[in-house]
């Protein structure tokens, strides 16, 4: 094998296919990066056996040479050590030559790296999907509903299906739900389908795959396919593919979960509720139980209290609008309030309470289509 690449797509293309390659794999060969060169371009694949990514480097586009393929052939290297390599080349060229027994010269300008190769024959096949469940969505929209789910998923291993986001389709519109059993984040949008029948539910997409392709996303329009199977799932952008195993397991049915009646709520601004808990937070955090207290006072005013009473203890006012219903007093985890505040895309945020021990719903006040459950805290 034998190619001349422009150095920037390259080191582009690299860092994509690393972020599928685990340095803690029991299968020696995915450690490495498959490169393959032939007469349309440089193929690159990254794996860990639950998710993989390969990338596709054209020739040309449009009046762009990118690459010059001058014998054809395939090697795997290893990732970490030629990741750092082609990142720090010094020209913009870089030629990559493979020898005899995988022994494989990468140059650019006067540098030269020799590296040990592997067989590429012995690099796991990329899975080949059925397309049947196929719909579409701007690469924008996903990457807003990752980062809107995928904080609340379980970091525990102890129900493996909460470690991932459920994404099931009903009458064209995609819910995106995650939870730990302490709290919820659901995202919906409607979706282009290939096929007006299509509906699934129970595919749970693991969160550690989705914060990686979040990180390959662009914040654009531009449309990526998102397959499903039975087992996996594969998310089609222009010249790559990335491939995402499915948790096994059923997921818990949480559209029971979500009250429909409020007997105390108002709305309130977010940025300013946010701060007003990161400071009450300063006090619980120290305690280590990051529980923060709210209490209805009348006159569209909440009091919102920590207390570690090794410590001390903080006292804010809030100002609500449209403060109705009975008098609350309730605590819960502020962590886990802030951190649904953050990624709220409102400006004002709309909380229902149900009372002092059952789950309240945060949401934002100018659209339906996402939405935050939490259960409170006893505290005796």
């Amino acid at each position: 094998m034998h190619f001349v690449i422009d150095r920037d797509i390259f080191v582009q293309n690299v860092n994509h296919v690393s972020k599928a390659v685990s340095s803690r794999t029991t299968i020696p060969i995915l450690t490495g990066i498959k490169v393959v060169a032939d007469h349309e371009g440089v193929t690159l694949t990254g794996s860990d056996s639950d998710i993989s990514i390969e990338t596709f480097i054209p020739l040309e586009e449009g009046d762009r040479q990118n690459v010059e393929v001058k014998q054809e052939g395939s090697i795997v290297l290893q990732a970490k050590v030629f990741a750092e390599i082609v990142k720090k080349l010094p020209e913009q060229e870089i030629e990559i030559h493979v020898q005899d027994s995988f022994v494989t010269t990468i140059r650019s300008g006067s540098s030269v790296f020799n590296l040990n190769g592997l067989d590429p024959d012995e690099y796991p096949r990329l899975p080949v999907l059925e397309e049947d469940h196929v719909f579409r969505l701007p690469q924008k929209i996903l990457k807003d509903i990752i980062r809107q789910t995928v904080f609340a998923v379980s970091a525990q291993e102890t129900r493996p299906v909460l470690t991932g986001v459920n994404f099931e389709i009903e009458d064209g519109i995609l819910t995106c739900t995650a939870t730990d059993s302490h709290r919820l984040a659901m995202r919906k949008v409607p979706v282009e389908k290939n096929d007006d029948e299509l509906q699934f539910s129970n595919v749970v997409i693991p969160g550690k795959s989705l914060n990686e392709l979040s990180k390959i996303l662009d914040e654009n329009e531009e449309l990526l396919d998102i397959v499903v199977t039975e087992n996996q799932t594969l998310f089609k952008l222009k010249n790559m593919l990335f491939f995402s195993r499915l948790l096994e397991g059923k997921y818990p049915v949480t559209k029971n979960m979500i009250p429909k009646e409020a007997k105390t709520s108002f709305a309130v601004h977010t940025k300013a509720f946010l701060q007003t808990l990161e400071r009450a937070l300063l006090l619980s955090r120290e305690g280590k139980n990051q529980v923060i207290n709210l209490k209805t006072l009348g006159d569209g005013v909440v009091e919102v209290t920590a207390i570690t009473p090794e410590i001390g203890k903080v006292t804010e006012n809030v100002a609500t609008q449209g403060l109705e219903g009975e008098e609350l007093r309730i605590s819960f985890n502020g962590k886990n309030v802030i951190d649904a505040l953050k990624v709220v895309d409102s400006e004002s945020i709309h909380i229902a309470f149900t009372g002092a021990m059952s789950p309240f719903v945060l949401s934002p006040t100018d659209h339906d289509q996402s939405l935050h459950l939490f259960s409170p805290v006893r505290t005796y």
